[in-house]
């Protein structure tokens, strides 16, 4: 967590909301004592539309190759 005087906050608003949108957490300072905290505002999740996922589930293909095979190829840059 970063802190940031009560100035330089004022000045550089923009960036900091950037950064908190980022995942980072200010404190903002006055006279070196902590007097607030930029965080971010937790945001609702979306339901997961469990039927709609069925039917992409059902609709594709079984692999050929497990999973974990998949990635050693793309990590070693085989074709797959």
């Amino acid at each position: 967590m970063d802190a940031i005087n009560l100035a330089d906050a004022k000045a550089r608003l923009s960036e900091l909301v950037d950064r908190v949108e980022a995942g980072d957490s200010i404190d903002i300072t006055r006279r070196g004592k902590t007097v607030a905290r930029l965080t971010a505002v937790a945001r609702p999740r979306k339901p997961i539309d469990a039927a709609l996922l069925q039917s992409l589930t059902a609709a594709t293909p079984p692999q050929s190759q497990s999973a974990a095979d998949l990635v050693r190829s793309m990590r070693d840059g085989d074709r797959y």
